[in-house]
C-alpha cells in the first residue's frame, strides 16, 4: 500500500501546496522509521570492503564527498553562498543541477569549476519521469548526453534517486550517484548495499561507469521531515563510516538550507546544522580523511577495482512495474542479462538467504540471462522485498525457528502457499512468467502455480524432502498411518501437476517412482553439489589446538548430542581437541539439553557454539579444522536424507567422519569418508581418534575426497539443470529428458 502511495504521490506533487507535501510524507517517513530502524542510519551488512582492498590514498581512513543537490531556482540563487561557506571551512563539493526545469547560467558552472568545485547534472527534469519507460528513458537519453557534452561534466544523478545501473549505460558518464548503502525513505528504496563504490561493467564491450552510493542521510530527510534539531544522527553515522573505511557521501540541498535572510519557510532548515556538521569534520576527523571531488573518486576507483575478482559486476535487473531497477549484492552479480526475454519465479518455503541450495539455482538462472523473481521466507528486520543475487526476493511471511506441533507446521505452510498463490497469480497475469520452479516442503505448495500453469508457464517440482518419511520422523508417526498415506498421495498429485521434477538424490528418485508418485522419464536426481568458488582446499594454519567442525542445523535428528558424547570420551585421551559447531542458536528444548549436557561432561571449554556463519566465510572456518563432523542419526528419514555438509568438506580438503547410512554409502565408500555407525557415540570417539593419530589416513581421505568433487560441483552440475529448464521452456509441458541425462555424480 504504501508503494502505491508513493507512486501516486511523486506525480503529483508538484500540484500540491508544500506544506500539504510535507503532511502526507511526515506521516510515511515515521512508519518507514519504525519498520526499518534497524538499518538505518547503518546496516552493519554494508561494511565489507572489495576483494583486495589497499585502503585510500595516503594511507587515510576514510574518503569524504560532498555533494549538493539544486532542485529549484531558489537553490540556484544559494549556490555561490554555500560554496563560499565551504570554501572558508576549507572543503569542496560537487553541485547537481537539472538542466531544463530551471536556467543554469554557463557563468555560474565556469566560476564554480574555476574555484575548484565540481559541476554534475541532476537530469533534465526532477519529475521521476526518467524511467517510466525504456522508450522514454532512450528519449531523455539523447538530451541528456548532448548536455553533459555541452556542460563538460563527467557526473550524474538521477532525480529522486530513481536508478536503473543498467540503462544508465546509455550515457556518457564516468559515474552515476543515484543510490545509497541504506535509505528506506527514498521512493526507490532498493539499495546498493555498500559504502564502497562499485564499478558497473557494460555486458557488451566491458566498459562501465563508477556508482557512487550516498552513505550519510539527507538534509530533507533529516531536518525537515523527521524534524531533527541536531547533527548526531550524521555524527554517528559518521564515526561509523570512519571506523568501517568507506565513502562518507553527503548530499544536501541549498533549496531546504535557511540562511537566516528572513523567517524559514516550511522546508527550511537553519544552515548552522550544515555549518556545525563541517566543523565537526574537521575538529574531529582532520587529516584522517581524504577528500576528493566525486569525478575524483571515480577516476581513481576505476583502474583498481574494475571487476572484483572471479565476479563481474553487472547492473541490476529492471523492476517489473517499470523501468526502474534494483540495485545487486555485490558479491554475487550476473555475468549477463538479456533485458525482457525470459522470466523465471522461484518459489520455496525457506529463509533464501541461507538456503543455498535454491540461491545456486537463481544465480544459474540470472548468469543464463532470465529475470528471476523469488518468493519465500521472511527474517526478523527484514523489508518485504530485496535484492540478491541478481534477483528480487519477495519475503512473504515470518517463520518461527521450529514449529512447535503438526497444526502449527501445517497451517503456516498453508498462509505461505495462499500467499505465493495470489501475488504470482497477478504477477504473471502483467508479466508473464516462463517457468516456475517451487520447492517442498510442502508438497501442495506446488498448486500456487495453478494460473501459470494453466496459462502456459513450464512447471519444476523440487522436492528436497521425502516428506513422508519426514512427517514420520518429525512427528513420530507410523508409515502406514493414515495421514502419511495422505502425504504419498499429495505427492503424487503434486508431481503430476508439475511438468518435470528434480529430487535430491537417487534414493529417494528410485522411492518415488516405487510408489508411482512420478514415471522416470518425469525425474531426475540433482544433488546439492558444493560450489567450487566457496569451497577449496587452503593450505592449514598452524594452531595449538586440533579442531573438529559442524556446521549446519542443530537438531536432535543431525544428532549434535551424539557428537558431544564422543568429545567426552575423545577428551578423556587428549584435552587439547576443540570442537566447533557453526549453527542457528535458539531457546529449544534440544539446545538447553545439549548445553546441559555439555555441563554436565565437563567440556564448556571443549565444544564451541558460534552461531550461523554466512556461507561465503565457512571456507575459512574449514581452513582451521582438522576434521569435518556429520553425527546425523538413522532412522526412516535420516538414513536417506542426503547430507550437503560431506560434500563442501570434501570440497575444501578436508577429512569427513560421517554416520554409516544408506544414503551416504550409496555416494561415498570408505576411501573418502570414515564412516562410524549410526547413533553410536563411542564408535564416533573411535573414528575421531584414529585420525587424529593417522595423519596419513587424513591425508588419504582428503586426496581421495578431492578427487571426487573435482567431478561433481555445482560449477560442472549447473548446467545439467540449465538444460532441464531450457528444455521444458522449449518443449512445454510435455517436456522429458533421457534417462542417461547426466545428473547423478560420476
Amino acid at each position: 500500500m504504501l508503494d502505491l502511495i508513493l507512486r501516486l504521490y511523486y506525480p503529483a506533487k508538484r500540484f500540491l501546496p508544500r506544506r500539504l507535501q510535507l503532511a502526507l510524507r511526515r506521516p510515511l517517513v515515521a512508519h518507514k522509521l519504525r519498520k526499518h530502524g534497524a538499518l538505518w542510519p547503518i546496516n552493519p551488512a554494508t561494511a565489507a570492503p572489495p576483494p583486495g582492498w589497499m585502503g585510500w590514498p595516503e594511507g587515510k581512513r576514510f574518503a569524504l564527498v560532498l555533494t549538493h543537490d539544486v532542485e529549484s531556482q531558489r537553490g540556484v540563487d544559494r549556490v555561490l553562498q554555500l560554496a563560499d561557506l565551504e570554501e572558508s571551512l576549507g572543503f569542496r563539493s560537487s553541485f547537481n543541477f537539472v538542466a531544463e526545469d530551471y536556467a543554469v547560467p554557463s557563468s555560474l558552472r565556469e566560476e564554480l569549476e574555476r574555484r575548484g568545485f565540481e559541476v554534475g547534472l541532476h537530469g533534465l527534469t526532477h519529475d521521476g519521469t526518467l524511467y517510466h519507460s525504456r522508450q522514454e528513458f532512450l528519449e531523455q537519453a539523447a538530451r541528456i548526453n548532448a548536455t553533459l557534452k555541452d556542460w563538460k561534466v563527467a557526473g550524474f544523478r538521477s532525480p529522486c534517486m530513481y536508478h536503473n545501473l543498467e540503462w544508465l549505460h546509455d550515457l556518457n558518464i564516468e559515474y552515476d550517484a543515484s543510490t545509497f548503502d541504506t535509505d528506506p525513505f527514498e521512493p526507490q528504496p532498493e539499495a546498493l548495499g555498500t559504502i564502497f563504490p562499485m564499478f558497473i561493467p557494460n555486458p557488451a564491450d566491458g566498459a562501465g561507469y563508477i556508482e557512487l552510493p550516498y552513505t550519510l542521510p539527507q538534509d530533507l530527510h533529516l531536518f525537515v521531515l523527521m524534524r531533527e534539531t541536531s547533527i548526531e544522527i550524521w555524527k554517528k553515522k559518521l564515526r561509523w563510516l570512519a571506523e568501517n573505511g568507506g565513502v562518507a557521501l553527503c548530499t544536501t540541498h541549498p533549496d531546504y538550507m535557511a540562511f537566516g535572510n528572513g523567517a524559514a519557510a516550511c522546508d527550511e532548515y537553519p544552515i548552522q546544522h550544515y555549518v556545525a556538521f563541517l566543523e565537526h569534520i574537521a575538529r574531529a576527523y582532520g587529516g584522517a580523511f581524504w577528500h576528493p571531488l566525486p569525478r575524483e573518486l571515480a577516476r581513481f576507483w576505476k583502474p583498481r577495482y574494475p571487476v572484483e575478482p572471479g565476479i563481474q559486476n553487472a547492473p541490476g535487473r529492471d523492476n517489473q512495474e517499470d523501468g526502474r531497477t534494483m540495485t545487486l549484492d555485490r558479491k554475487r552479480q550476473p555475468a549477463s542479462c538479456t533485458h525482457g526475454t525470459k522470466r523465471a519465479a522461484m518459489v520455496a518455503y525457506t529463509f533464501y538467504e541461507t538456503d543455498f541450495r535454491v540461491r545456486r539455482y537463481v544465480e544459474a538462472l540470472v548468469a543464463d540471462g532470465y529475470e528471476v523473481d523469488v518468493f519465500a521466507l521472511r527474517n526478523d528486520h527484514q523489508n518485504k522485498t530485496s535484492i540478491l543475487d541478481g534477483a528480487r526476493i519477495y519475503h512473504l511471511q515470518r517463520r518461527p525457528y521450529d514449529e512447535k506441533g503438526l497444526m502449527s507446521f501445517v497451517s503456516r505452510m498453508t498462509s505461505f502457499s495462499f500467499k505465493v498463490f495470489t501475488i504470482l497469480t497477478l504477477k504473471h497475469i502483467f508479466y508473464k512468467y516462463d517457468m516456475i520452479h517451487i520447492h517442498n516442503p510442502p508438497d501442495f505448495l506446488v498448486f500456487s502455480a495453478l494460473i501459470p500453469r494453466i496459462t502456459g508457464a513450464g512447471i519444476l517440482f523440487d522436492m528436497h524432502e521425502n516428506l513422508p518419511e519426514l512427517y514420520c520422523a518429525k512427528f513420530n508417526k507410523e508409515p502406514t498411518s493414515a495421514s502419511v498415506r495422505f502425504l504419498c498421495f499429495f505427492e503424487k498429485i503434486a508431481t503430476m501437476f508439475a511438468d518435470y521434477t528434480i529430487v535430491a538424490h537417487d534414493l529417494l528418485k528410485e522411492r518415488v517412482i516405487k510408489r508411482d508418485s512420478v514415471p522416470r522419464d518425469k525425474c531426475m536426481a540433482l544433488l546439492n553439489y558444493p560450489s567450487n568458488q566457496l569451497f577449496k582446499p587452503s593450505p592449514k594454519k598452524d594452531h595449538d589446538d586440533f579442531r573438529l567442525i559442524y556446521p549446519g542445523t542443530i537438531s536432535h535428528q543431525h544428532g549434535i548430542d551424539i557428537a558431544v558424547k564422543a568429545m567426552a570420551i575423545v577428551h578423556q585421551e587428549y584435552e587439547g581437541i576443540k570442537f566447533d559447531i557453526y549453527g542457528k542458536l535458539n531457546s529449544s528444548a534440544y539446545y538447553q539439553q545439549l548445553q546441559d549436557l555439555i555441563h554436565h561432561l565437563n567440556l564448556d571449554d571443549t565444544i564451541i557454539f558460534h552461531g550461523v556463519v554466512p556461507l561465503e566465510e565457512m571456507g575459512e572456518k574449514f581452513s582451521r579444522a582438522a576434521i569435518g563432523v556429520v553425527p546425523k542419526r538413522g532412522g526412516i528419514f535420516g538414513s536417506e536424507a542426503f547430507s550437503t555438509k560431506i560434500l563442501e568438506f570434501m570440497a575444501a580438503g578436508l577429512p569427513v567422519v560421517a554416520s554409516r547410512t544408506k544414503i551416504d554409502e550409496h555416494y561415498f565408500n570408505d576411501t573418502m569418508v570414515k564412516f562410524f555407525e549410526p547413533d553410536d557415540h563411542r564408535d564416533l570417539a573411535k573414528c575421531i581418534l584414529e585420525l587424529y593419530h593417522d595423519p596419513g589416513k587424513r591425508e588419504v581421505l582428503a586426496r581421495n575426497a578431492l578427487e571426487y568433487t573435482a567431478r561433481n560441483n555445482w560449477e560442472v552440475k549447473s548446467k545439467v539443470y540449465l538444460e532441464i529448464v531450457n528444455d521444458l521452456i522449449s518443449k512445454g509441458s510435455n517436456s522429458s529428458l533421457p534417462q542417461d541425462f547426466p545428473g547423478r555424480p560420476t
